[in-house]
């Protein structure tokens, strides 16, 4: 059994290359840092299995946004795995999700767990908030801006009027 100091720098060292490969772009070898190569999008409930599924997804986040990087910003350490705080940057250039380009930004903070069977790193579940990077790309209100409550009131107005309604009877 390696030491919990080896294994705490070997999974590190992995989960480096592997962003570092992700931000260069170069997802053969982004995907090779895996044992088994899986994505899991909180966010969205997705879930990308295998080099195939991880490569689409990979592909489809170039594709929309060409320029994407992740800056880590902190890493932890779990019994098995690591955790890196940081942002997710790019321009919103190609069609991404069905979404025309915009031109867009996005700038926005995410968690991403490194799950690791000892020293074989075999998920990277991602944590953040779909809300943000819509905003930024346009096609989200914040919902406690006036353009947001208009949104929400016109874009859901049963859901709304029951809202004001059970507001009304409380008082």
């Amino acid at each position: 059994m390696l030491d919990s100091t080896k294994i705490r720098e070997q999974r590190e060292a992995t989960v480096r290359e592997h962003m570092e490969a992700e931000n260069a772009h170069d997802f053969d070898r982004c995907i090779a840092a895996f044992a088994h190569p899986r994505y899991e999008i909180v966010a969205t409930g997705e879930v990308w299995d295998g080099h195939s599924g991880v490569n689409a997804l990979l592909q489809e986040n170039k594709k929309g946004f060409p320029d994407f990087q992740f800056h880590p910003e902190s890493f932890h350490h779990a019994s098995d795995a690591v955790i890196v705080e940081g942002r997710f940057t790019g321009t919103h250039r190609g069609n991404w999700r069905g979404l025309p380009p915009t031109g867009r930004k996005v700038d926005f903070r995410l968690i991403i767990v490194f799950i690791f069977e000892v020293d074989r790193m075999t998920c990277e579940r991602t944590y953040f908030d779909i809300g943000t990077p819509l905003t930024q790309l346009g096609v989200a209100r914040d919902p406690n801006s006036r353009a947001g409550k208009i949104a929400a009131a016109l874009n859901h107005p049963v859901v709304i009027g029951k809202a004001v309604i059970r507001s009304i009877l409380r008082r």
